[in-house]
C-alpha cells in the first residue's frame, strides 16, 4: 500500500469516528429525553463495552503483540496518559455542559484542534502550515454554527464553565498526543484497546465511588430502562458510539498525524446534525448549512494538503495493523 492510499485510509478512518460520535450525541440525546440516566452511568457503560470488546479482540488476534506493549516499560507512562485521557474527555464533557450548555461545551471542546496544533509545532519547532492554519479557521467556525445555530447569544461561559471546557479540550488533546510516539513501534490495534481498558478502569471507579461517598448501592444508580433504552445505551452508546468511534477515530489519527486527525475530529458536531435530522427529525437550519460546507471546506483542505505531502515525500507506508 502506498504512503498516499495510507493517508487516505486514515482520513476515511477519522471521518468514520467523527461521524460515529455524532451518533453516540443522538442516542445521548435520546436517553436523557426519554430516560433518568445520569452522565457518569452512560460514561461507565460506554467505557466498560468499550473495553470488554477490544481486549476481546485483542486477546484473540493480537496476544503476542499485547505482551510485547505491556512489557516494555517505555510504553506504560504513555498508555496511562492515553487511557486517562480518553475517560477525562468524556466525564469533562458531561461536566462542561453541566455549567454551560451543550453548544457552548462543544464550541470549547473544539478547541482542542488549536492545543494540538499548538503542541505539535512546539515539538517540532516549526510554524503551522497554512492549509492547516485554514482548515483550524474552518473546524471552529463550522462547530460554532452547528453548536450555537449563529446565535451568540447561546454563548455562556461563567468562569467554572470556562475551566471545565478548557480542560476537556486538553483532556482531548492528551490522548490524541500520548500515543502518538507508541504507533511506530507498537501495533495500533493493540495501543488502542490498552488505552480503552485503562479509561474503562476509570469509568468504573468514579461511578463506585459516587455510589460509596452517595451512600447507596451501586444497583441504585442503574437506571430503569426498557428494551429500546438498552438497546440506544449498550448498541448506540457503548458498541457504535465508543468501541467503533474511538477505534477508528484513533486508529485514522494513528496514520494521518494528530494535527490533521484533530482537525477531521471536529466533524462530530456535523454528523450529530445530520444524524439527528434523519433520526430524531431536527430541521436542518441556515447555520447548519453554513456550518457544513465550512465543515467540507476543512476536510477538503486537510485531505488534499496532507495527500500532497505524501507524494511528495515519495514515502512507502508502513504495513497496516
Amino acid at each position: 500500500m502506498t504512503a498516499t492510499s495510507h493517508f487516505w485510509r486514515g482520513v476515511a478512518c477519522a471521518l468514520g469516528g467523527a461521524t460515529l460520535w455524532g451518533f453516540s450525541g443522538a442516542c445521548i440525546q435520546f436517553l436523557g429525553e426519554n430516560y433518568a440516566i445520569t452522565s457518569s452511568f452512560i460514561s461507565f457503560v460506554r467505557a466498560a463495552v468499550a473495553a470488554v470488546l477490544f481486549i476481546a479482540v485483542v486477546l484473540a488476534t493480537r496476544r503476542e503483540a499485547l505482551l510485547s506493549l505491556l512489557g516494555a516499560r517505555a510504553a506504560r507512562g504513555p498508555l496511562l496518559l492515553f487511557g486517562v485521557g480518553l475517560y477525562l474527555s468524556q466525564i469533562t464533557y458531561a461536566i462542561s455542559i453541566e455549567y454551560t450548555n451543550a453548544g457552548t461545551a462543544t464550541v470549547l471542546q473544539a478547541t482542542c484542534t488549536v492545543f494540538v496544533m499548538l503542541f505539535t509545532c512546539l515539538r517540532l519547532r516549526r510554524a503551522p502550515r497554512v492549509p492547516d492554519l485554514i482548515g483550524l479557521v474552518c473546524a471552529l467556525a463550522a462547530a460554532t454554527l452547528i453548536a450555537t445555530q449563529g446565535d451568540w447569544g447561546v454563548i455562556v461561559l461563567p468562569m467554572a464553565g470556562l475551566a471545565w471546557g478548557i480542560v476537556n479540550a486538553l483532556s482531548e488533546t492528551l490522548y490524541i498526543m500520548a500515543p502518538q510516539r507508541l504507533y511506530g513501534r507498537w501495533d495500533r490495534v493493540t495501543i488502542i484497546s490498552c488505552g480503552m481498558v485503562i479509561s474503562g478502569i476509570a469509568a468504573a471507579l468514579v461511578w463506585a465511588a459516587q455510589a460509596v461517598g452517595g451512600g447507596a448501592g451501586l444497583s441504585s444508580l442503574v437506571p430503569a430502562l426498557d428494551a429500546v433504552g438498552w438497546l440506544a445505551l449498550l448498541g448506540g452508546v457503548g458498541l457504535l458510539g465508543t468501541f467503533a468511534a474511538f477505534g477508528l477515530f484513533l486508529y485514522g489519527v494513528s496514520l494521518v498525524g494528530s494535527v490533521k486527525g484533530s482537525l477531521l475530529g471536529v466533524a462530530e458536531p456535523a454528523g450529530a446534525m445530520v444524524i439527528a435530522a434523519l433520526w430524531l427529525g431536527t430541521a436542518f437550519s441556515g447555520a447548519d448549512w453554513a456550518g457544513l460546507i465550512l465543515m467540507a471546506a476543512m476536510i477538503t483542505l486537510v485531505s488534499l494538503s496532507g495527500a500532497k505531502g505524501e507524494r511528495a515525500s515519495g514515502a512507502t507506508a508502513p504495513p497496516a495493523s
